[in-house]
């Protein structure tokens, strides 16, 4: 009997080629988009898993509500994993967390046989000092050493296998220790252990160990600000496990007790409290350092379009079954004329839908390698398709493939089994046809609603990042670069960046360059504590500030709308305020705030000017309070703005080239690194930019499985009503009004699509559109657009066959009558 149905099933497909492509593309798009999706989603939620008792592992971060604004930081005062591990109890494992300052990177340097070129590493990555507990929370295997003392004592070290080979190539694990290892120009740490590399997904990605006793005992103490609680840096985290029989809740209210002993509250408006962070949610949620993190909204919006893709594959398949029910209702009605059951019917049904399916996953298999390619913006580094490797994969493969078979099968199944085979037998139908006619147009429809609102949010989406990319940002940002030099230490590096300075001024390709702080907009905010007193009370606000010599705002085009620019000196004696400031103080006419004191730090400096509002950050936060100064000292990053390249295009090359020279000519030890400021401030949007390009893939992966259904349609329509046309076309109708008559029926579901996909879209939109204080106006046209695409392209896939069918020649069609 199995081998009965699958001969019959295999006919099947091959009689019907057309339709069986038609549907094998429609599944093989939606298997193929839900394989490449599941292994993104399965790899994300997949880290830390390996951790003994990851339910009781958690990291401390601050919850900070500023006026009712809730943020959250995984910075930490250095101080708390100390007295936490001190005064606290129900808590296994305190474990600190510090990175080297700056970048998290350091220079490492070790012993050759010339004790006058050691081997240096400028820039290495994955490098913290942490304590014996690190090891307790995270499972390494030791290779040598021991995990309960090699941490305890100051200027010990532990190294991942990798980085002692890498340090010390081709020597034993035993044999690395007691070697040493340079930090910095002077932290020398001895190696007290090697362990093995992790292969897991996890955040603990660190491959070098500096116990905690070093911070203590050099001078990095103050550098880490260890007895400071009123400040906190990226560089500092700490991590709890919990005891047993202890809670998370208890150890929050413990933690924030130690906040309220060594930190008492002294702005009711600036509150700040820990929270426990799940071990299991850390890959998600509050970026740290060097740490890369996903966004579990994508992978629920990509779950969604791998749902609608399948879904709609499925509405192909259910149309066109049903749609070519009246061919297979003889043989329907034969079957069981001759003793064939219902459920044999249902079984041989099914049965043609699994192979179109398995045949379906087959191509998607052979796709994905490419697909993995073309969603390269959502693919985590690391990620892979290997069957052999994956077995969960295979797992995967097959239960979609039996869930598919059954969504889209179990429906055609049923209504083609239910045939009377007297009915049928004598050419009268069969029942209820008007009502799978009705199913078959509300999938149809449904189709349509789901392509519309993909075209309606991707074409919103699209004009709201336009707009964030092209919005006058109230400062110059074309052809501007921004690059850091070292920091100072000393009068001697200061001389550097004023001679670094001299050789940039003489490029001839370099319009001007200055030297200052950050530059107007950029990725974090930077804030400063600022009070103002309008004699009465103090104003307080979150104040950004600014800073850079006096090209610095001639740079940027940065105006002045009142007052003059601030002196010029080692310090910061003067100050500009903008718009935003001088409104929120309470003058109404910014000219007023000139001469009034701003307490800074404790100590009162005067306003001299207010410059025009610009934008500090991206447009999803409205314009901060800002304040800026002159300053000739503490300035770190260079700004330069490039002369046009009109007649030169190469002219950009040549000036970074240059630049480059003059910088390995200051400061040889350091990697000269730039980037383009308005590169830079398109990076803030980089999640946006990503949803455009996943709607763009899904909006067109949408439209080609619904014109391929369409399509299917099409053609079974134009060959059940060969006849009707060949008449219409003998009694003197042209091919317009065939065409016409034809394609009535299919573009009244797109038009009713339109108006259900509309206000939807419009809901969905404005609903995304919140998170930006600034965003693009709703207009009419966006709506006007989607739905006349969605017209054309309805209309040009309806034209591949209704235009073939009215041209033919009607003898054709009549001959047999």
């Amino acid at each position: 009997m199995f081998r009965n149905y699958l001969l019959v099933s295999i006919r099947n497909y091959f009689r019907n080629k057309s339709f069986s492509i038609i549907n094998t593309l429609g599944l093989s798009i939606g298997v193929s988009a839900a394989l490449v999706i599941f292994l993104i989603v399965q790899f994300e939620f997949s880290y830390d898993k390996f951790e003994k008792d990851p339910e009781r592992i958690f990291r401390v971060v601050m919850e900070i509500n500023d006026k009712g604004n809730l943020n959250h930081s995984a910075a930490i005062p250095a101080p708390l994993a100390e007295a936490a591990q001190r005064e606290l109890t129900g808590i296994d494992k305190v474990v600190p967390r510090f990175q080297f300052q700056g970048d998290g990177t350091v220079k490492v340097s070790l012993e050759t046989a010339d004790p006058k070129r050691p081997m240096v590493f400028k820039h290495q990555p994955e490098v913290i000092f942490t304590n014996t507990d690190y090891f307790s929370v995270v499972p390494f295997k030791w290779l040598a050493g021991s995990p309960t003392t090699a941490m305890q004592e100051p200027f010990s070290v532990v190294l991942t296998e990798s980085r002692a080979n890498l340090y010390f190539p081709g020597i034993s694990p035993q044999n690395v220790i007691g070697r040493i290892v340079t930090y910095g120009d002077t932290l020398k740490a001895t190696v007290h252990g090697v362990v093995a590399d992790l292969d897991e997904k996890t955040f603990f990605t660190s491959l070098e160990f500096i116990s905690m006793p070093t911070i203590m005992q050099s001078g990095l103490k103050n550098n880490f600000l260890m007895d400071t609680w009123d400040d906190w840096m990226a560089y500092s985290q700490a991590f709890i496990k919990i005891a047993a029989s202890g809670s998370r809740t208890k150890t929050e209210g413990d933690l924030n007790a130690l906040l309220a002993k060594y930190l008492p509250k002294k702005n009711p408006d600036f509150k700040i409290a820990f929270r426990l962070q799940p071990l299991k949610e850390i890959h998600f949620n509050y970026e740290s350092f060097g740490q890369r993190t996903a966004n579990k909204k994508v992978l629920y919006g990509l779950l969604a379009i791998a749902g609608f893709l399948l879904f709609l594959g499925c509405i192909n398949f259910i149309n066109l079954t049903t749609a070519q029910a009246v061919r297979r209702s003889k043989e329907i009605g034969i079957r069981k004329t001759m003793g064939g059951s219902r459920f044999q019917l249902i079984t041989q049904f099914l049965g043609e839908t699994f192979i179109i399916t398995a045949t379906a996953t087959l191509v998607s298999i052979a796709l994905t390698p490419l697909l993995l390619d073309v969603f390269n913006d959502f693919t985590p580094p690391g990620l892979k398709f290997s069957l052999s490797e994956q077995p969960y994969t295979i797992l995967f493969l097959l239960g979609i493939t039996f869930f598919v078979s059954l969504l889209a099968g179990i429906y055609p199944a049923l209504f083609l089994s239910s045939y009377k085979p007297v009915l049928v037998l004598k050419n009268q139908g069969f029942g209820g046809q008007g009502r799978h006619v009705w199913v078959r147009r509300t999938l149809t429809l449904s189709q349509f609603v789901i392509a519309q609102f993909f075209v309606i949010a991707t074409l919103g989406v699209s004009k709201q990042i336009h707009f964030t990319l092209n919005k006058d940002l109230g400062f110059k940002k074309e052809a501007i670069i921004n690059f850091e030099i070292p920091r100072a230490k000393g009068s001697g590096n200061e001389d550097r960046g004023r001679i670094l300075m001299q050789k940039i001024a003489a490029i001839p390709e370099i319009q001007m360059a200055s030297s200052g702080f950050l530059p107007p907009a950029a990725e974090g905010p930077a804030y400063t504590n600022v009070k103002f007193n309008d004699g009465k009370e103090d104003v307080k606000a979150d104040v950004q500030i600014r800073w850079g010599d006096t090209n610095y705002l001639k740079l940027y085009h940065i105006g002045l709308i009142a007052g003059r620019e601030p002196l010029m000196g080692d310090t910061m004696k003067e100050y500009l305020v903008n718009e935003t400031y001088a409104r929120l103080m309470g003058f109404q006419n910014p000219a007023d705030a000139i001469g009034k004191q701003l307490n800074i730090n404790g100590k009162l400096k005067p306003i001299v000017g207010v410059m025009k509002d610009f934008h500090e950050q991206s447009l999803h936060l409205a314009i901060d309070p800002l304040i800026y100064s002159n300053v000739a000292t503490r300035n770190s990053i260079m700004h330069v703005a490039l002369r046009p390249q009109a007649g030169s295009p190469s002219s950009w090359q040549q000036a970074i080239q240059k630049l480059e020279v003059a910088y390995k000519n200051v400061y040889p030890d350091s990697d000269f690194s730039y980037s383009f400021l308005d590169e830079s401030i398109a990076r803030l949007y980089t999640l946006e930019q990503n949803t455009v390009k996943l709607l763009s893939w899904a909006t067109g992966l949408t439209i080609l499985i619904s014109c391929l259904g369409l399509l299917g349609l099409v053609i079974y329509t134009t060959n059940t009503r060969t006849k009707e046309i060949g008449i219409r076309k003998v009694l003197g109708a042209t091919v317009f009004q065939i065409v016409t008559n034809l394609s009535r029926g299919f573009l009244r579901p797109v038009v009713v699509a339109f108006l259900i996909a509309a206000p939807l879209g419009w809901w969905a939109l404005n609903s995304w559109l919140d998170d930006f204080a600034f965003r693009t106006p709703m207009s009419w046209w966006l709506f006007a657009l989607s739905g006349v695409s969605m017209l054309i392209v309805t209309v040009l896939t309806l034209s591949v066959q209704t235009v073939r069918s009215a041209m033919a020649n009607p003898v054709s069609s009549l001959r047999s009558e």
